[in-house]
Order: C-alpha cells, then sequence, then structure tokens
C-alpha cells in the first residue's frame, strides 16, 4: 500500500504503520496529522518517528492534535518558539488543557524575551497572557495589552485590586476610552490608593450614595480623599434633588 493509500485509509494498522515509517515525509506527517479521526496509537508513533519529528509544523500538529496523549504534548510544548506557542494558545483545534499549558508557558517566558516580541504578544496573545503583561516595564507594552481584543473586564479588575499595580497601569485605565467606563472597574479603581482624586471623584459620581460609602469602606484610597469624595458626592446630589 503506497503512503498516500496509507493516509486516507481507514485501516488502523495501516494508519500506524505509516505513522512509524522512516521513510514518511513532512508533508505526509501533516497529511496524517489533518485527520481528526487519528488515533492516540498513530499520533504517539508519529511522535516517535525521528524522520519528521524535528519539524517545527510537525511538532505544532501534534500538539494541537484532539488525541496526542498528553504525555508526549505537554513536553513537547516547552520547546516551541515563542509565537509557536501562541498560535497554540489560539487555536480553536487546540484542547483546552493544552492550550493552558501553552500560556502558562509563555508567560514564565515573558522575562525573557525581547521587547518587539512582548508587544507582538500583547497585541495579539490570549488574555491571560495580555494580563500578565499589564504591568510590564515598557509603557507602550502596557498600553498594548489594554487593547487587546481578547482581554477581558475581569482581568483588568483583577489587575487593579492586586497590590502590586503599578501607577502607571492605573493611570491608563483611568483614561481608558473602553475599560475606564465598565461600572465593575470603576469600583476597582475607587478601591485603589493609587488612583488621582479627580478619576476618583468622576467614577463615585457614577454610583448612589449608599453603594459609595460600601465601597470606600473596603478602599485603600488615602482617609482624607475618602471624606473628600463623599462630601463632594452628597453635595452634588442635594443640588440636583434642589433643582428639581
Amino acid at each position: 500500500m503506497s503512503f498516500d493509500d496509507a493516509i486516507h485509509s481507514t485501516d488502523p494498522d495501516a494508519l500506524l504503520a505509516a505513522a512509524s515509517d522512516p521513510a514518511l515525509t513532512e508533508d505526509l506527517a501533516l497529511a496524517l496529522l489533518k485527520r481528526a479521526d487519528l488515533s492516540a496509537d498513530a499520533v504517539e508513533r508519529l511522535a516517535k518517528n525521528g524522520t519528521v519529528i524535528k519539524a517545527r509544523k510537525v511538532k505544532i500538529a501534534l500538539v494541537t492534535h484532539p488525541h496526542t496523549p498528553r504525555h508526549v504534548s505537554l513536553p513537547m510544548i516547552r520547546g516551541l518558539y515563542t509565537f509557536d506557542l501562541m498560535n497554540v494558545a489560539l487555536a480553536p483545534v487546540t484542547p483546552a488543557d493544552v492550550k493552558g499549558v501553552a500560556d502558562e508557558a509563555l508567560i514564565v517566558r515573558v522575562p525573557t524575551i525581547s521587547s518587539g516580541e512582548r508587544l507582538t504578544l500583547a497585541h495579539r496573545a490570549s488574555a491571560g497572557v495580555a494580563a500578565a503583561l499589564l504591568n510590564d516595564k515598557e509603557a507602550r507594552v502596557m498600553h498594548t495589552a489594554l487593547d487587546n481584543s481578547r482581554l477581558t473586564e475581569a482581568a483588568i479588575v483583577k489587575a487593579v485590586n492586586t497590590r502590586s499595580a503599578s501607577e502607571a497601569l492605573v493611570q491608563a485605565i483611568c483614561h481608558h476610552p473602553k475599560w475606564s467606563l465598565r461600572h465593575e472597574v470603576q469600583i476597582a479603581l475607587l478601591r485603589n490608593e493609587k488612583t488621582p482624586l479627580a478619576q476618583a471623584l468622576r467614577f463615585a459620581q457614577h454610583l448612589p450614595l449608599a453603594q459609595l460609602r460600601e465601597v470606600l469602606q473596603q478602599s485603600r484610597l488615602p482617609t482624607a480623599t475618602k471624606a473628600h469624595l463623599l462630601k463632594e458626592c452628597a453635595e452634588g446630589k442635594k443640588t440636583r434633588t434642589h433643582r428639581r
């Protein structure tokens, strides 16, 4: 049976033989891995085929295949290039747990990669990686991460609530055209001691007075700032009431 026949065969033995054949080429290995019905045994044999396993595209296809055993795919992830890791984490076909390991590997790698690579990750990577870049030492990386289309409100709130959140990040979120308008983000900013008074007042004015008191009870803002916010908001609400 020819390679072409074997790769398109429904015979499990033919697929196993093709996967382990030392004459297998990179293109044929990739054709095999495009089969969603390829068994875990066949995938594992292909992973042990020294002729093709060194090929970058084959490694990526193996890692993302739904039937690749975890003892094969997980060690292989750590050897992938940075942007290959990113693509593995974003690929729809990649199993969820494998995506998680790829993201973790990227986050661990962040301190060691170049500014340009971090900028690309901030723009294109998953929400988890973008969140890890929110406190990047370079402002352009942090701002790009804030604009990442995959970044979630929950990740922003978590970043603001973290005591290690930088002043630059808090300021950037306060002025961000998208995130500064989100209710939960505004509440998180009202609890952060690095939020400027002018921005804190703007966010406080969006809350009912009772909710503002509750939020400020758990806030790390200076005591004087809390008192000022409560006073300004209370007076503002009285003025609006009298005008009616």
